[in-house]
């Protein structure tokens, strides 16, 4: 950890409130490190990865001898000079060849990390050149069920998206969803299965599609969508992990008091996203209820005629709209 050092100028103190913690944070920065047996096949893909990136993103060319699992001080000074929570980190050995390893931290300290094995790999380049403007932002398809039930894939599915989604917005214009993300990995999510040996995992296929609207032959008004394959294209396999502690997860997963939803009594949210109240009511007597001012309830004479009825005595009753008690009249 660097000490905190007092500001001298304006300058030096913008850039420390740039660093100091906000309610809103600042779109989360990325570096690209190259390990000391890192060969070219890693670096390149490193680099097509981060070209997703732009522009928060920053690459070195210099080797480092950095073995994340053994010793993450390393990495968490990187963290903590260049102000960045995400690291690509390549290196390639006998025992874990073109290996990329995903690495998060919180507070410039070491959360959670996990290694990606490059089993097949085509470069950017070999895809039909098909630019996308610096800052769009992707959308996201992760196909399996076990990216929502395996720990270990859970958490491959929030490290990318961390690492790729961009700067957060409120709001979004349908143009500037240009591309989409594919991950898929096989598996039925048995966490029984896939909880020992890595060799057992399901390989990850990494794909990026361009999205291309036509004009749609039946319905004017919906377009007609397809995709486009513009690379990078991998085929990952899942090596080690390490899972966050809870401590520290807990404290980057909190939310402050003033982005929580204002809860209000009695109104609630469904799935769908409509708002639900309950409205609660005493206990109402039909008894003594006052019909006797309303219009609507007041009989009318040519109701009254039809409902007369003569007694054994040969009086009839007839009713006045202004008298409550029937008035009796003899033959």
């Amino acid at each position: 950890m660097l000490r905190v050092v007092k500001p001298r100028n304006a300058r030096s103190k913008r850039a420390q409130e740039h660093r100091a913690p906000k309610i809103v944070e600042n779109t989360k920065r990325a570096l690209v490190l190259r390990g000391s047996t890192c060969n070219a096949l890693v670096s390149d893909a490193m680099a097509d990865l981060a070209s997703f990136k732009q522009p928060d993103v920053k690459k070195f060319q210099k080797r480092n001898e950095i073995h994340p699992f053994e010793d993450a001080s390393s990495l968490e000074f990187f963290a903590s000079k260049n102000d960045a929570s995400l690291i690509l980190f390549g290196s390639s050995s006998k025992k874990r060849p073109n290996t990329i390893t995903f690495v998060r931290t919180f507070d410039y300290q070491l959360l959670d990390m996990f290694e990606l094995q490059i089993l097949d790999y085509k470069k950017l380049q070999d895809f039909k050149k098909l630019t996308i403007n610096i800052g769009m932002k992707p959308m996201f398809s992760f196909v399996g069920p076990i990216f929502d039930s395996h720990p270990h894939y859970q958490q491959v599915k929030s490290t990318l998206i961390d690492t790729f989604r961009g700067e957060q917005i409120s709001m979004l214009d349908l143009a500037g969803l240009q591309y989409i993300i594919s991950v898929t990995a096989g598996g039925d999510g048995n966490v029984s299965v896939y909880s020992g040996d890595t060799s057992q995992n399901p390989d990850i296929q990494f794909r990026v599609y361009r999205i291309k609207t036509y004009r749609s032959k039946t319905q004017n008004k919906v377009p007609r969508v397809e995709l486009e394959e513009i690379g990078p294209r991998f085929d990952f396999k899942l090596g080690r992990i390490r899972e966050a502690n809870a401590d520290l997860l807990k404290q980057a997963m909190r939310i402050p008091k003033e982005l929580q939803p204002k809860t209000k009594k009695n109104v609630d949210t469904d799935i769908m996203g409509d708002k639900v109240a309950t409205i609660h009511m005493g206990k109402q007597d039909l008894m003594k209820i006052q019909t006797r001012k309303m219009k609507g309830l007041k009989k009318r004479r040519t109701e009254t005629a039809q409902d007369v009825d003569a007694d054994e005595f040969g009086e009839i009753d007839i009713v006045s709209e202004d008298d409550d008690q029937p008035r009796k009249k003899r033959k």
